[in-house]
């Protein structure tokens, strides 16, 4: 008879634990999985209630992830993708995704229903600047008239500078083309996700960066530092709702409806305001300092997945120029 070792016989039954966790994969933009994101957190409640592994895959940002998926097709790894509004009909055509199943969430600013994306969190879209800037603008057409340097996001790879291109389109219409065009000497580099945008305007590169009106709120939470604001836009501000979707050929769909579930849950939507610095449906102490945008401004999902391609083009041709 054969024996083994004893520290290898429990290195096997390691090995055999481990090979028995069902694992699920969540593709999601960075900052969403960075130490500083709600990822950490999330995993954590969601480990401790579902008997499983569960891995968040990066790819820069929505724009990047449903590319990844696209590319992957029904072979793709992920089981749950996180995108938002603007890409849904996209995502949608794809055929790859599945109905998440879970009742409709009510505490979004608007009437929302989706039975292929379910809603987690949602924010306004803004120029962040600091405090010391002297007349921040107050409209698009102030920035472009003015000497400011502005940090902008990549539509083609970034849900942020995709919000700002849909952003000008819903505001100016046939005039985008115009206001891009008075923008593009403001524009010190356009970088392919947030993240980057962000840390170049918080080393000062940039006057102002495309950000949120929550983004002066991690700052004054985290930082104890009430040196940022959002410039509040008359003409409006683009919103943001980030959304997950189920992938139809995911492997493990009962855990993937769990996770849904559970994102939506008061455990991961209490985790959202503080490590996202998006609105779920409750709110901390700190947010009722930010702007609150007169007017707000959202694409249908079809009419944004209508006009999408060419809003960005018409971005390129008026940057190219």
């Amino acid at each position: 008879m054969k024996t083994i070792p004893l520290a290898a016989g429990f290195a096997c039954l390691a090995t055999l634990a481990a090979a028995d966790t069902p694992v699920l994969d969540v593709y999601t933009y960075d900052s969403f999985a960075a130490e500083w994101g709600p990822g950490p957190a999330i995993e954590k409640g969601f480990e401790a209630t579902c008997g499983c592994d569960l891995r968040f895959v990066t790819a820069g940002d929505g724009a990047a992830l449903l590319a990844r998926v696209q590319l992957e097709g029904a072979a793709s790894a992920a089981d749950v993708v996180g995108i938002d509004t603007n890409l849904t009909a996209a995502a949608r055509a794809t055929g790859l995704f599945a109905p998440h199943g879970q009742p409709a969430v009510t505490g979004l600013p608007m009437a929302y229903d989706d039975a292929d994306f379910l809603p987690f969190d949602w924010g306004w879209f803004a120029f962040v600047h600091n405090k010391s800037l002297a007349n921040p603008p107050k409209s698009f057409e102030e920035l472009a008239a003015s000497d400011l340097k502005i940090v902008i996001e990549d539509p083609r790879s970034s849900t942020p500078g995709l919000g700002l291109v849909m952003w000008v389109k819903a505001a100016y219409g046939d005039r985008a083309a115009e206001i891009w065009a008075g923008l593009k000497d403001n524009i010190v580099t356009v970088t392919p996700g947030w993240s980057e945008a962000y840390g170049l305007f918080l080393e000062g590169e940039a006057d102002m960066v495309l950000s949120y009106t929550t983004s002066p709120a991690y700052h004054l939470i985290a930082e104890s530092d009430d040196s940022k604001a959002a410039a509040a836009f008359g003409e409006g501000h683009y919103m943001q709702v980030e959304v997950a979707g189920k992938l139809a050929a995911s492997d493990q769909p009962a855990l993937a409806d769990a996770f849904l579930a559970y994102l939506v849950s008061d455990a991961a939507q209490n985790v959202i305001p503080t490590t996202n610095w998006m609105y779920p449906a409750s709110l901390p102490k700190g947010f009722e300092t930010l702007i609150q945008p007169e007017k707000s401004l959202l694409m249908a999902q079809d009419e944004a997945g209508a006009l999408r391609d060419a809003a960005v083009a018409e971005w390129q041709a008026a940057l190219a120029k």
